[in-house]
């Protein structure tokens, strides 16, 4: 059974007072966003993440240094990585919603969506394949656009898990119709299998879609809190 842990918080009003906590390179991407909103969520993320990893691994926050390293440019950009430790960990951000997925041994991704907008012809035709688009048939424009943030969070929470992101095309993989269990039915990448793949959407609250994925072949044992709230558990 793996043991999969997410925590949902809001982003912090001031983010110039945890910059302390921030390595150079993190206070340089922070200086890099151009909207407040933008450096607020980036800040969040990383400290919610150190202040985390930093209990599960029984060290102080302060110690915890993430290794953010691009595999195409070698910049401090990519998913965060805490060399030497076997703990995996998926950071997203949308709005009013930063998420951290945290596992131990497997490898993990998150991802949260604003629902706000509106699933136009063009973003079902850019993210859905021809057996996924069929599937929304008959669905009413609410449906149909609830179908797609649940197709949208789940296929990138798969793409982050993997490390390569877009070099994934969206449409290569192909999920469960929206009246089923979220799963993975097929991929054309080699990176992911339904085999070794769990998937579940998540409840980041109102006006959000989330998923997580864990590509394993085990049980996964969910857990999602609010910071400073108690756990809800679910089975995967």
């Amino acid at each position: 059974m793996i043991e999969c842990a997410v925590w949902w918080a809001t982003p912090v009003a001031d983010p110039g007072e945890y910059l302390p906590l921030l390595t150079d390179a993190e206070r340089e991407r922070h200086a890099a966003y151009r909207r407040e909103d933008d450096r607020r969520r980036f800040v969040t993320g990383r400290v919610l993440a150190r202040t985390l990893a930093a209990e599960h691994l029984g060290a102080d926050p302060a110690d915890i240094v993430f290794d953010a390293t691009c595999e195409d440019c070698g910049k401090q950009h990519g998913p965060p990585r805490i060399p030497g430790a076997a703990l995996k960990l998926s950071i997203s951000h949308a709005g009013e919603r930063v998420g951290i997925a945290l596992a131990d041994g497997v490898d993990l991704g998150l991802d949260v969506e604003s629902t706000g907008r509106r699933a136009d012809d063009s973003m079902l035709e850019y993210a859905l394949n021809p057996a996924e688009r069929a599937a929304l048939e008959g669905l009413s424009a609410a449906e149909r656009s609830e179908a797609f943030f649940r197709y949208w969070t789940g296929k990138e929470a798969l793409m982050k898990a993997t490390g390569r992101g877009l070099r994934i095309p969206l449409r290569s993989l192909t999920l469960s119709a929206p009246d089923e269990r979220p799963r993975l039915a097929a991929s054309e990448d080699p990176a992911l299998t339904p085999e070794r793949t769990r998937l579940a959407e998540l409840d980041p609250g109102e006006g959000y879609h989330a998923a997580v994925a864990v590509l394993t072949a085990d049980e996964v044992h969910l857990t999602q809190r609010w910071w400073g709230a108690a756990p809800a558990a679910t089975g995967q």
